[in-house]
């Protein structure tokens, strides 16, 4: 890991695979998450994305409950079939 930038709380290290590394100057524990985010956005390393809201499909939630239906008719049917040929 190559050394990115040093500050009094923590340090930035910058892998192979070019992702970022952030470490505390105390205890060189790893820092996670949000605050890792948070960090790198601070320091001008990282920019973040805004994710596109997916459109809600009501049709295929139809669907699935038409195939219940249909599922559960044949079990029905199967059982008033074996009936007859037990008695």
């Amino acid at each position: 890991m190559e050394l990115v930038k040093t500050v009094k709380e923590f340090s930035i290290y910058k892998k192979k695979n070019n992702r970022f590394c952030v470490k505390t100057t105390k205890g060189n524990n790893t820092i996670n998450g949000e605050k890792k985010q948070e960090i790198l956005l601070s320091e001008g390393l990282i920019k973040l994305s805004v994710a596109k809201a997916k459109p809600v499909e009501e049709a295929p939630a139809e669907e699935t409950v038409s195939e219940e239906v249909v599922a559960e008719a044949p079990a029905e049917e199967v059982s008033s079939e074996e009936t007859p040929a037990a008695e």
